[in-house]
């Protein structure tokens, strides 16, 4: 299987059948991406090296405007989309095989947790995976320790305050806060 071809799958929202050909698939490259972050996270590096190596974890040439205080933790790193001047504060976990986008000018605050998976509910096909992308729209601002869903929008400008669960799309120019995150302002 070429990465293209579990791109396409997962872009599709195509479930991951747990121990096929495209389930290991997924696990090989999740080591390639353990390799990447050890790098990363174990070692000063300097903004150009973080570069560098994100570029290699991503697939991807990365912003020179790139910005990232490790740890860094992502268990694929290949579905995860940058635009320009996005900054990634320390200790943030990606699950990106459903896809990341994040839009430019974007500061992820620190711990923040992006998951595109969703385990089957049956549990006989517990093992298999669901995948949807999270897409962050350009000047959105994520506060510290929030976690964001699978499937889940947030609109341009958008603020998500600290500790918020996001389960819903968020419209562009609001703020939103709370476990569940509900609209607290618009800006």
């Amino acid at each position: 299987m070429e990465l293209k071809d579990f791109l396409d799958k997962v872009d599709n929202r195509e479930m991951i059948v747990w121990g096929t050909e495209e389930y290991k698939f997924m696990a090989n490259i999740s080591q390639e991406a353990m390799k990447i972050t050890c790098k990363l996270n174990n070692s000063y590096n300097t903004p150009e090296q973080i570069i560098s190596l994100f570029s290699e974890l991503t697939g991807r040439m990365i912003d020179e405007n790139f910005g990232l205080f490790p740890p860094f933790y992502t268990d694929f790193g290949k579905n995860i989309k940058l635009g320009k001047n996005v900054f990634i504060n320390s200790g943030c976990q990606f699950q990106d095989q459903g896809g990341i986008y994040i839009g430019d000018y974007s500061l992820i605050g620190p711990k923040t947790v992006l998951a595109t998976l969703n385990h089957c509910f049956a549990p006989e096909d517990r093992g298999s995976l669901i995948p949807a992308p999270i897409r962050i729209g350009k000047c959105v601002w994520i506060g510290a320790n929030v976690t964001i869903v699978p499937g889940i929008t947030i609109g341009d400008n958008a603020i998500i305050g600290a500790g918020a669960v996001v389960t819903k799309d968020v419209p562009e120019n609001t703020i939103y806060a709370g476990v569940p995150a509900k609209q607290i302002g618009i800006i």
